[in-house]
């Protein structure tokens, strides 16, 4: 047996930086206690979704990973609690701006950086003009308690995100997430749609899944604002949900998996025995054709 328990983060921020900073800490706490042994916030937790309006001065919220405030404040509360926890945060790097990720083992060590791959651009999620395309790759890391998969947000719309980690090792996913409303057509409700996509990462991988959103209804420039809709979740290995927060509330969720109990369904189901990656040329192009050979 390799018992793990995995958990999601979800919340409201506010514009106080070290607020959010000492909500999210406690939550973590909060989730410890709970026996959890990974724990995800969600995305760009440390502010404000900052991206639904245009604004020079708010590029300048971007820091380099190297002495990150809530990096540095993470890493002493995993070593602490010996607890895995993947860190969103605006990272600079030279003159580029990321969506990235830090994963914090247990001991308190940085395992390294994801970039976010795919960025998105639309009303009220104006990501393009804060963000570069992540220059990472996918990436799986080895914690303390298993490896793990983790992207963002707008990746986890493309099944190639997960798959690709399942190939690469992972045995568990990670998401964190921030969405919502929509701008364009506020009568317009994602969730479900949301939660399906993912759900069936994990049915197709054959490996849970958390994926942590925000609450709350946020202003920004211009007179905008949305409203993130939570429903956070953690699925299993078939993709059914085993935990679920509302819309609205502050919350914790966890769940307990037998990894060994998982790999062992992976390994029967046959699901990677019976690839054909030589089939697969399409999903290399933008417009299906598959490539010259």
């Amino acid at each position: 047996m390799r018992p793990v328990v995995l958990a999601a983060l979800q919340m409201a921020c506010s514009p106080d930086r070290n607020q959010n900073l000492d909500r999210t800490e406690r939550l973590i706490r909060d989730a410890a206690r709970e026996g959890a042994n990974i724990v995800l916030p969600q995305e760009l937790f440390e502010f404000p979704y900052f991206c639904q309006n245009e604004a020079p001065d708010l590029l300048l919220r971007a820091e380099p990973a190297e002495g990150h405030p809530a990096i540095a404040r993470v890493q002493a509360l995993a070593s602490e609690l010996g607890v895995v926890i993947p860190v969103s945060f605006y990272e600079r790097a030279g003159q580029a701006r990321f969506n990235s990720i830090a994963i914090i083992d247990a001991d308190g060590a940085n395992l390294g950086v994801y970039r976010k791959s795919h960025i998105p651009q639309g009303s009220g999620y104006q990501e393009k003009y804060y963000f570069s395309p992540g220059d990472t790759g996918f990436r799986v890391f080895d914690t303390s308690f298993g490896r793990i998969g983790v992207a963002i947000c707008w990746d986890q719309w493309f099944p190639e995100t997960a798959r690709a980690m399942a190939l690469m090792g992972a045995e568990m996913l990670f998401f964190p997430t921030a969405i919502g409303s929509e701008l364009l057509d506020p009568d317009w409700d994602s969730a479900a749609h949301w939660q399906r996509v993912m759900q069936g990462h994990a049915g197709a991988n054959l490996m849970p899944l958390v994926a942590a959103n925000r609450i709350g209804t946020e202003p920004g420039r211009s007179g905008t604002q949305l409203t993130f809709y939570g429903s956070s979740f953690i699925a299993d290995a078939t993709g059914a949900k085993l935990a679920e927060a509302d819309r609205t509330s502050e919350t914790v969720l966890t769940a307990r998996f037998d990894l060994d109990e998982i790999a062992a369904l992976r390994a029967g189901w046959g699901v990677f025995r019976d690839r054909r990656p030589e089939l697969y040329g399409p999903l290399m192009t933008l417009d299906g054709r598959a490539p010259a050979t």
